[in-house]
């Protein structure tokens, strides 16, 4: 492990929290020397807001970092160790192409997880060669990006940089390393490990670690443990809900991709609904639509049960009533969801008060969209601005029936009209990465290294809820393609 000089200028405050955790929940490992890196794209705000120097990061010093090449002072890299219900599959799992190199502690005293993704093999790799290609890592960043402007909770991208290797898939690919910042990469699938392969002692050691490191305020409960659960389940149904409201499909709702914190992470084969239709999929994996987005709410359910499973030991000391308070805590995220998904859709509707109507009101909004094939976000994009001439639907007698009901119904609010509408901009977003503007970023990036294209793209998508007319032409639809859209792991 190399230390270079200049790195200490950067800015790192490094601390190493989760390797004192019992050893089985992690290996030590070696980085990885990659021939020539070189920077793609470094996230500036996101790194001054973790206390670091963008220009020392852009030097040669920091660019050895961020491809692993070498160590900041007080870095430990390790792979962590999970497991997860793969599809529905138990497995042993772990970081097969990753490195936690530490935690920055932040001019604010927050603590968030560096750690480099496609850094190459640790002892998880399951025969893989650990390392990622250009066009994933990107996407990554595009996306988490994205969620972050959106106001979804999200792991963030601080960088990526070119190896100078090429990596086989089903063709040679340009190599690179993404370093993503997160609250922590603590997992469902995490606990799945302890659960199965730990001992009480060591499962409590990691319950205790969690509560410490994002709800410290449930340490004082009655029983901090359900107290963990219950808040894991609320902050779950948050997300899903944000997920369901702007028309994300996360694409691989695995356990071991379902953090803790509440966060969304690992960007796989995901991308943003166009038309609406509860069955959409896009990725190339998931042939029988289980992570569909009318899907994602039940899936995050199923995932929560799982967690609630590893926790039982610490629950309580009769199995039964162990038993009964994790099946009471799960049950509570359905209700919490639907609060949340249906507060987010009155408020993309501008309504501020509630009525039993309501939920009917959206519903025939949302049928009326699938039956047209309209597009999710511009249809509420319209109905925001009032244009009523690029969605198909608009020209429709159901919709005008639709139209006057809910005219009707904002009418029945103390708030001004204004204020419906401000409402309306807050919470409907212009502007998305949609696919085929994804998909042209990321062609102009690999095949002719020309990162103009995305760059365009991220400042755009940096404002969703301006709706200003330089945004015109990234609320156009793609054209008519006889192929469904399909998205890849890129693992």
């Amino acid at each position: 492990m190399v230390e270079g000089k200049g790195i200490k200028e950067i800015g790192w405050n490094l601390d190493n929290s989760y390797a004192r955790l019992p050893e089985k929940f992690f290996t030590i490992v070696d980085p990885n020397p990659v021939p020539s890196p070189k920077m793609v794209i470094i996230n500036d705000s996101l790194a001054a807001s973790l206390g670091l120097s963008v220009d020392m990061l852009r030097s040669s010093d920091g660019i050895a970092m961020l491809s692993g090449n070498q160590m900041p002072e007080g870095a430990l890299p390790l792979a962590q160790a999970y497991a997860g219900h793969q599809f529905g599959y138990f497995t042993m799992l772990g970081d097969g192409r990753a490195m936690l190199l530490g935690e920055q502690i932040t001019p604010e005293n927050q603590r968030f997880d560096i750690q480099l993704k496609g850094s190459g093999r640790t002892p998880y790799s399951r025969g893989g060669d650990g390392k990622a290609a250009l066009g994933p890592m990107l996407r990554e960043y595009i996306i988490s990006e994205a969620m972050d402007a959106l106001g979804i909770p999200t792991t963030r991208s601080l960088a990526v940089v070119t190896t100078g290797e090429t990596i086989i898939r089903e063709t040679e690919l340009p190599g690179a390393i993404m370093t993503r910042v997160a609250a922590s990469h603590l997992r469902v699938g995490t606990f799945q490990y302890a659960s199965r392969w730990c001992t009480v002692e060591e499962l409590k050691a990691l319950a205790d670690y969690t509560l410490d490191r994002h709800f410290p305020e449930a340490k004082s409960s009655e029983n901090p443990y359900v107290s963990l659960l219950k808040k894991v389940v609320k902050g779950q149904a948050k997300l899903i809900a944000k997920w369901q409201l702007v028309g994300f499909i996360h694409g691989v709702m695995n356990t071991d991709n379902m953090a803790i914190s509440g966060e969304t992470i690992d960007y796989g084969p995901c991308a943003f609904m166009d038309t609406y239709d509860p069955a959409t999929v896009f990725s190339s994996i998931d042939a029988q639509g289980r992570y569909a987005y009318g899907n994602q709410p039940a899936m995050a359910g199923w995932n929560l049960a799982r967690f609630a499973e590893t926790l039982l030991p610490l629950l309580h000391h009769n199995q039964e009533e162990a038993l009964k308070i994790a099946q009471d805590a799960v049950s509570e995220f359905a209700e919490l969801y639907h609060s949340h998904w249906i507060t987010g859709m009155r408020a993309k509707l501008g309504i501020f008060n509630e009525e039993l109507q309501d939920k009917a009101l959206i519903e025939d909004l949302l049928n009326i969209m699938k039956k047209y094939g309209a597009d999710y976000t511009n249809t509420f994009r319209g109905l925001t601005l009032g244009n009523f001439q690029d969605v198909t639907l608009f020209g429709t007698s159901e919709f005008s029936k639709w139209h006057e009901l809910w005219k009707a119904r904002l009418t029945r609010q103390e708030h001004s009209e204004e204020s419906f509408y401000e409402l309306m901009r807050n919470s409907n977003p212009a502007v998305i990465p949609r696919n085929h503007r994804v998909e042209e970023a990321l062609e102009a990036a690999v095949i002719k290294g020309d990162y103009t294209v995305m760059e365009r793209l991220l400042k755009v998508i940096s404002k969703p809820y301006d709706h200003s007319t330089k945004q015109i032409e990234y609320c156009t639809l793609p054209e008519i393609s006889k192929r469904p859209y399909r998205t890849f792991c890129g693992t």
